[in-house]
């Protein structure tokens, strides 16, 4: 690990008690200089964060393939040698959704995505009248051989699956305004809705009122129904850190629910939650980078990637119950049962939050 540069005086610039060696006995401070080099705040910055004497490494390889054994430390009063969790999530934190702002894991279609979806549907639109005209000559013949027989059979299919294609790439096109014709609860302007809800409230206006409001007002300025997506999928990853951090003392407090209050405390299973999710960012940020990858290897390497992805996709369901299990030291059965019951909880619950912050991320479009 670098460190500042040591002052020569022995008296600590904090507390004022004499520093012997690099630390100060009394209060902690190391007694380096008050000024240092610029690259110092940026070295002092990862060893904050990382201890890249080993404790970062030993922390990340223990939270990845020794599920459980963290937090077991952690409750044992060993907090030295690891990363404590808090400091852990926070930089996993940061590390992923820095990442994710810098390669996003969702992409809208880019313009050379557009300018080939409009290519081919030209294509398509030309090429049905060609057939069209060619069929046309075959029935105008006063006989029809077998082989006439066969090329209007092969003709009507090629007319059939280019229609076929073509709604298909209508569907893809998102770059469409929204239709004039949408209505929300059967209103298709906000004025003919203010107008029902004034004569016959409800008690989910709370929900419906805002987010009519937001439809009409985005059909009222024209907005794409692309550019929508993207912005909700902008504003949405923008909030996940947010749901994430708010559903942390929720997590928790399902596990102390469902384990004996007397000898678990609620600070016990928070200490789990926070390796636990911990452990889902990193999870999800290599999930993500390894998707990236698929976009610019080859087929081949693709395969084997894809492979990866499944594996730590199966890894990822596997590795609450292999924790549960090992943090809580219940019999093997019933860890399995309180721990599918926790995992259907948790993921009704979360899903109930992603609902809500898919209405928020739509509400603060603009």
């Amino acid at each position: 690990m670098s460190h500042g540069k040591l002052r020569e005086e022995k008296d600590c610039l904090n507390c004022g008690h004499i520093v012997e060696e690099h630390y100060c006995p009394h209060c902690g401070q190391q007694n380096i200089e008050r000024r240092q080099p610029f690259h110092y705040l940026f070295t002092h910055f990862v060893e904050d964060f990382t201890h890249y004497d080993g404790q970062f490494w030993g922390t990340l390889k223990n939270l990845f393939f020794k599920p459980g054994k963290l937090t077991n430390t952690y409750l044992e009063g060993k907090r030295q040698k690891f990363v404590p969790p808090v400091k852990l999530y926070i930089f996993v934190s940061f590390i992923t959704f820095f990442l994710f702002a810098v390669f996003p894991p969702y992409e809208m279609s880019s313009k050379h995505d557009k300018s080939r979806l409009e290519q081919i549907q030209k294509a398509q639109q030309k090429a049905v009248p060609i057939l069209e005209k060619e069929l046309e000559v075959i029935k105008t013949k006063n006989e029809h051989t077998k082989k006439d027989s066969l090329k209007i059979e092969k003709i009507n299919k090629e007319i059939k699956e280019i229609v076929s294609d073509k709604k298909l790439t209508d569907k893809l096109n998102l770059d469409t305004r929204l239709d004039k014709s949408l209505n929300f609860n059967g209103y298709s302007t906000r004025k003919s809705f203010d107008s029902a809800k004034a004569k016959n409230p409800s008690s989910w206006d709370f929900i419906n009122v805002p987010f009519a409001h937001k439809l009409f007002e985005l059909k009222e300025n024209g907005v794409t129904k692309r550019e929508i997506l993207k912005k909700l999928g902008e504003v949405s990853f923008h909030n996940l850190p947010k749901a994430l951090f708010i559903y942390l003392p929720v997590f928790a407090f399902f596990l102390w629910i469902f384990h004996n209050q007397r000898k678990w405390w609620y600070f016990d299973h928070g200490i789990f939650t926070l390796h636990y999710f911990s452990f889902l960012l990193l999870t999800i940020l290599i999930f993500s980078m390894l998707y990236k990858l698929t976009t610019v290897l080859n087929n081949t390497v693709n395969i084997f990637i894809y492979l990866l992805m499944n594996v730590l996709l199966f890894y990822s369901m596997i590795y609450f119950f292999i924790a549960h299990y090992k943090v809580y030291r219940t019999h093997g059965v019933i860890s399995f049962i309180i721990g599918s019951i926790l995992f259907m909880f948790n993921f009704f619950a979360f899903m109930f939050l992603v609902a809500g912050l898919g209405v928020v991320s739509f509400l603060m479009i603009h």
